[in-house]
């Protein structure tokens, strides 16, 4: 499959087997963050792999968007590390990065036939006090991950693209 059709297969899972994510998989989802570029290169992202009983039932204490995934990513970016724009005063690169990051993880995933649904409903600080992140990282996504369910399948909401004239301006 080239890459537009698996963009297009790609849908947020949130329903999930109880299967172990192979560590050779996981380790690649997680070095396609590792590769996904950042502004200036300065790589700001830091990814918690959320995966033993007690720490995802921590993570689903406060956040009810987890899905009983047996893996969560908590995308994060070290705010220490972020590019800096001297035009835009207060502009910071962190949370683009990581949303690139995210996005570079998400598909690989999808391509090892792994699903993963997009989380950003939820309170950061309370996540990041419940974990125990350092104080110079900022909690961007989480990205539940595993083998879809039998019963998983794309939301109506899915299939709904804006036409190309409303999302594309040529000028």
């Amino acid at each position: 499959m080239n890459f537009l059709e698996l963009a297009k297969a790609r849908f947020s899972v949130r329903s999930f087997k109880k299967d172990a994510i192979e560590t050779e998989k996981l380790n690649a989802i997680l070095e396609a963050g590792r590769v996904a570029p950042s502004a200036c290169n300065k790589q700001p992202q830091k990814i918690y792999v959320i995966q033993s009983e007690e720490n995802r039932a921590k993570l689903a204490s406060v956040c009810r968007f987890t899905f009983d995934a047996p893996v969560i990513l908590a995308v994060c970016y070290d705010n220490d590390r972020t590019w800096k724009n001297d035009l835009m005063p207060g502009y910071q690169s962190g949370e683009t990065d990581a949303a690139i990051v995210c996005t570079h993880m998400m598909l690989e995933a999808w391509e090892l036939g792994i699903g993963s649904c997009w989380v950003g409903w939820f309170n950061a600080d309370e996540i990041k006090t419940t974990l125990g992140l350092p104080e110079n990282v900022t909690l961007s996504a989480l990205l539940p991950i595993g083998y879809p369910a039998e019963d998983a399948n794309p939301t109506k909401l899915h299939t709904k693209i804006r036409d190309f004239e409303d999302t594309v301006t040529v000028m």
